[in-house]
């Protein structure tokens, strides 16, 4: 059986995940579109090393930061280790809350044209000319449900839409069709629910803490390395803050501010998005502690289980 646990960022799946792993005996699989980079542990709230010796994690810093990435690429990833897993056990366990990426485990993705090079060579000349901005308004004009899934102005989810827009004259989210479907007999998923206010809590206090750990010396090492500040991961939340202080162009009080207003906006696009989705189960994280969840979850999984 497949066990998929979603939620917003800072919803609490981390705890849970942890509990429920041990309890089955099995892996993670990270269900996230940063985590998997190299070097970016702070910003991306990666598990925690006594975490990461409690349970075995797929997914997590396998990526160099300079390595392209797509949802095809995780999703080819995740089923070859879901494929080695169920040699051994039973059940595989997603946690995670990137949308597209918990699509593709629920819904083969259509197939793509490739990139083409002309496009892409264009497209890049005009970010070059008009700035990024440009861009992003105009994949927000044609594609605006795409835009809704992306973290801030992602340069390369930009070029890579609209060159499948060039191409097809089709939207990029058309491809990753969420319409009505039926959720695969051998899946399960649930989704951590908090309620708003204390949803911003949390991410306000996730922020706070980020600082106190040192992401912006996490940033400025990163930087040091060589790498571009215009690599993809690093056009995101908390590490482009980061970056214009690291320039002057932003204090740390501004930064932090920033961020957990992003942050915010980013969890609430992520709660539009699973709303589509009437298939998944909503534990009251609010309400109920870390082993009473896991409890619900595994009643669920076993029920399941002995379904004629």
């Amino acid at each position: 059986m497949r066990l998929i646990l979603l939620g917003p960022t800072a919803s609490g799946k981390t705890e849970l995940s942890l509990q429920l792993a041990e309890e089955l005996e099995i892996p993670i699989i990270s269900v996230d579109s940063r985590q998997c980079f190299k070097h970016l542990d702070i910003g991306t709230a990666k598990p925690k090393q006594e975490e990461l010796d409690r349970v075995q994690h797929y997914n997590i810093s396998n990526i160099e930061l300079d390595e392209r990435d797509s949802v095809q690429d995780f999703l080819e990833r995740a089923e070859a280790w879901e494929k080695e897993i169920l040699t051994d056990h039973a059940h595989s366990l997603f946690v995670g809350g990137s949308t597209l990426h918990l699509q593709s485990l629920i819904r083969p993705i259509e197939d793509l044209p490739s990139a083409n090079p002309q496009n892409i060579s264009e497209l890049h000349q005009r970010i070059d000319e008009e700035g990024i901005e440009a861009l992003y308004n105009e994949l927000k004009a044609v594609d605006p449900s795409y835009v809704q899934t992306m973290d801030g102005m992602n340069k390369q989810r930009i070029i890579r839409a609209l060159d499948v827009w060039m191409q097809t004259g089709k939207p990029f989210s058309s491809f990753h069709s969420n319409d009505e479907f039926k959720l695969p007999s051998n899946t399960l998923v649930f989704g951590m629910h908090q309620p708003r206010e204390v949803l911003y809590d949390r991410i306000n206090a996730r922020v706070d803490n980020m600082m106190d750990e040192g992401l912006l010396e996490e940033t400025e090492k990163v930087l040091s390395m060589g790498y571009s500040k215009d690599l993809q991961p690093l056009n995101a939340v908390g590490y482009r803050e980061m970056i214009a202080v690291l320039e002057g162009t932003m204090t740390k009080a501004e930064a932090v501010e920033k961020m957990k207003t992003q942050t915010r906006r980013y969890a609430k696009r992520q709660l539009t998005w699973y709303r589509r989705w009437d298939f998944i189960k909503w534990l009251p994280a609010n309400e109920k502690k870390t082993p009473e969840l896991k409890e619900i979850v595994l009643s669920d999984l076993a029920a399941m289980q002995h379904k004629p």
